[in-house]
């Protein structure tokens, strides 16, 4: 999994590629925390994100939880995820990072 970070208008962007699973996910999850205790809206760019599972789900239930979190563009296989879960109700997503930024 490859991690990429920065400041967007008031917004912590965190873009990740490849796949979200219990074994990829302590960088990602370091990252988010961090990220949530520090900025008030974190927004995951998720677009080129892979296979995605529970644990991966559960992370960002977590985060959303304590942070203002905002999804963008989810990947196939996540949006699949967060449909069959329900979850697609639960987070803002958004088409692009910009938009989730504004």
């Amino acid at each position: 999994m490859q991690l990429d970070q920065c400041a967007l208008d008031g917004c912590w962007v965190v873009a990740v590629t490849g796949d979200l699973d219990f074994d990829s996910l302590p960088p990602l999850r370091q990252v988010l925390e961090d990220a949530g205790a520090a900025h008030p809206v974190v927004v995951l760019d998720a677009s080129a994100a892979g296979f995605a599972d529970s644990s991966a789900l559960n992370l960002l239930l977590r985060v959303h939880q304590s942070a203002t979190l905002r999804l963008v563009a989810p990947s196939r296989r996540l949006a699949r995820v967060l449909e069959l879960t329900g979850t697609d109700q639960v987070f803002s997503v958004f088409p692009t990072v910009e938009h989730a930024c504004s």
